[in-house]
This record gives structure tokens, C-alpha cells and sequence, in this order.
């Protein structure tokens, strides 16, 4: 693996959702990610449609056997990294918590993936994405005037608040783990990750440039040049043209004499300026007002679906996406050690004895293992 992350050993506990998303990244630049789960030890390696368990081998542990969690505190001895998903308190009743773990490897970074966190009145109580962000008040100010706040699937949560603040706090202890020896526990959790997300929102409402309102603010529909427009065809185009200059090559580009409209941060007039625009785009198709934009810097692109980006000329130019299957390429870009998908998710399991081989557990251990019922 030539990824900036080669020769980073990562144990993986298998959840779903963020963690296994953050050890994909962390697997599709270069580290070394073993990712443990429930599986058949001699299953065939036959490619799954789960895309955040690519790029690293499964190998099947029953971590409710004695010999499974003596097998991960092995692991753990060669690792630098140990990533779990858990509610508070399940891996210590596994007897791998972080108690156990850095006693068996001082230099450990314990990663730590949770939607309430380690501690507080909620630590231990059920969620997903939806309510950690409702909590968080990243979910409040999402959604159009007079409506529900939307869910925006779960990438606020799961994958930006959780996974992404995850691999950093991961990388930022290996760091100092590497210059001082000392591992130590990351507790990310969805609810702390996107509550940071906010903190330009928070900068506007301190300011006073922000509403708790839906829908009327600068980024949250309310403005007319920071919006959705549906076309002709019952498709749509996304405009940001935020800045002076942009707005003018927007309104230049509908046709419209800037004489004729309100000042661009009049907000009084704002809904009556949106629904003057909406009347426009609505006379042509999605197409079409792309074409008129082309070299345009008025910051409006058409809406894509997911399988119409993969063949978007900027993505296919850019490598963005891959094909067989369709998914995302590795990112961010490297312009030495370049990320790359090292292989498709594999059946649970399917990797089980080459993986632990080149970890050191040789066969004859593996079989001690498999005798004692590690793998099942």
C-alpha cells in the first residue's frame, strides 16, 4: 500500500455507519485496517455491495469467546489503532475496553465512535444520525419557511459529525502517540462533531446576521441567490451566487436589468425577488440554463442525481468517481502518496487467514484459535 497512511496498523471492532466509513478512509489511504466481525473464517472471497467495508480484509471473530477477545488483544499488541462503535460500556464488558487494550499497548490510539459520547445522562441511550443532530441544533435551521426542519440524510451526523471528526481526532493522537509514546482514548462523538459543524452559524446568530427563523437567512433558502429553482422539465439548478459579482452575472444571465430589482441584501424584499427568478428558470430545462452558464461565473450548476455526477464531465475528467462498481475515489488527493481502493468489500470473514498471517498469527496459531473457537 503506497497511501500516506502506510504502515498505520488499525484494528477495526465492526459497527455500521460512521465507523466503519472512518475505517474506510483511513484503509483507502494506506493503513493496514483489520476489520473484525462475525463471519466464516473459510468463506470465499466474493465481493459484497457494502462499499464502506472496502479496501481491507474481514477477518471472523466471536468476540463473546474467550479465545476471540485473547485473538483482538493480540492484534492490539500490533496495532496502532483501535477503532469501535459500541454503546458506552459494551467493549469493557468484553473485557476490551481501554482499560484492557493500553494495558496490553501503552502507545494505542482507542478510537471511539458514539452519537450521545462517554459520558452525560444520554451516553447509553439509543439514537441515530436524526437525533444526534436534533440535539446538536444542526437540524433546527435546515428546511424551507414554514415547514419542518429536513433531514439531510445522515451526513451531518453519521458521516461529518461522526466519521470525519473521528479519523481526525484518530490522526491527531497518532501523532502525538508517535512523538511521545503515550496513547490515549478519542471519544468522537455525532452529537460534539456537528455541533462544531455550527460554529459559523453560531458566529451569525452572536452577529446578529442569523434568525432562529427556517428559511429566511442567507444560506437556509431564504435568500434568492442562495437557492433551488425548478426548470422546465421538472428538474432543478442550484444557485450560489452570494458575492456582488456573481449576483450580477447571475441576473445578467436571466436576463433581468439590475435598474429593475431591489438592492441584493435587501431582505425585505427577498421572497418577491425569489419568486421572479423561479418564474424564469421555470421557462427553460435543466439543461438549457446549464448551457447558457457555461464559462459563467454566476455560481449555477444543474442538480444531479447520484448516477447522473458519475458521468458529469468535470467528475469523469477529475476521476471522482469510480466504475465496477460505481463509488466514490479516494479524497482528499495526495500528490505523492495518492489513496486508492485496494479492493472490493469482501465477505465477512473471507479474509480471515491470509490477514492474520501477515499479522503475524501464524497457521498453527490460528489453528490453536480456530480449536477454541475464536472464529465462531
Amino acid at each position: 500500500m503506497g497511501g500516506p497512511l502506510a504502515g498505520v496498523r488499525v484494528v477495526e471492532l465492526a459497527g455500521i455507519g460512521p465507523s466503519p466509513y472512518a475505517c474506510m478512509l483511513l484503509a483507502d489511504l494506506g493503513a493496514d485496517v483489520l476489520r473484525l466481525e462475525r463471519g466464516d473464517p473459510d468463506a470465499a472471497p466474493e465481493s459484497t455491495w457494502d462499499l464502506l467495508n472496502r479496501s481491507r480484509p474481514s477477518v471472523a471473530v466471536n468476540l463473546k469467546a474467550d479465545a476471540g477477545r485473547a485473538l483482538v488483544l493480540e492484534l492490539v499488541e500490533r496495532a496502532e489503532v483501535l477503532i469501535e462503535g459500541f454503546r458506552p460500556g459494551v467493549a469493557e464488558r468484553l473485557g476490551l475496553g481501554p482499560v484492557e487494550v493500553l494495558a496490553r499497548n501503552a502507545r494505542l490510539v482507542y478510537g471511539r465512535m458514539t452519537g450521545y459520547g462517554q459520558t452525560g445522562p444520554l451516553a447509553t441511550r439509543a439514537g441515530h444520525d436524526i437525533n444526534y443532530i436534533a440535539l446538536s441544533g444542526a437540524l433546527w435551521p435546515i428546511g424551507r419557511t414554514g415547514e419542518r426542519p429536513t433531514p439531510p440524510l445522515n451526513l451531518v451526523g453519521d458521516f461529518g459529525g461522526g466519521a470525519l471528526f473521528l479519523v481526525v481526532g484518530v490522526l491527531a493522537a497518532l501523532s502525538h502517540a508517535r512523538a511521545t509514546g503515550e496513547g490515549q482514548v478519542v471519544d468522537a462523538a455525532m452529537l460534539d462533531g456537528s455541533a462544531s459543524m455550527m460554529a459559523m452559524t453560531h458566529a451569525l446568530l452572536n452577529a446578529g446576521y442569523w434568525v432562529e427563523e427556517r428559511g429566511v437567512n442567507i444560506l437556509d433558502t431564504g435568500a434568492p441567490f442562495y437557492e433551488v429553482y425548478e426548470t422546465r422539465d421538472h428538474r432543478y439548478v442550484a444557485v450560489g451566487a452570494i458575492e456582488a459579482k456573481f449576483y450580477d452575472a447571475l441576473v445578467a444571465g436571466l436576463g433581468l436589468d439590475p435598474a429593475d430589482l431591489p438592492p441584493q441584501m435587501d431582505r425585505e424584499h427577498w421572497p418577491a425577488t425569489k419568486a421572479r427568478f423561479a418564474r424564469i428558470f421555470a421557462t427553460r430545462t435543466r439543461d438549457e440554463w446549464e448551457a447558457a452558464f457555461e464559462g459563467v461565473d454566476a455560481c449555477v450548476t444543474p442538480v444531479l442525481t447520484p448516477r447522473e455526477a458519475c458521468a458529469h464531465p468535470h467528475n469523469v475528467a477529475r476521476g471522482v468517481f469510480l466504475d465496477a462498481p460505481r463509488q466514490p475515489a479516494p479524497a482528499p488527493r495526495f500528490s505523492r502518496t495518492p489513496g486508492e481502493v485496494t479492493s472490493a468489500p469482501l465477505a465477512a470473514g473471507s479474509g480471515t487467514q491470509a490477514a492474520l498471517a501477515a499479522w503475524g498469527i501464524d497457521a498453527s496459531r490460528q489453528a490453536q484459535l480456530r480449536e477454541a473457537g475464536a472464529f465462531s
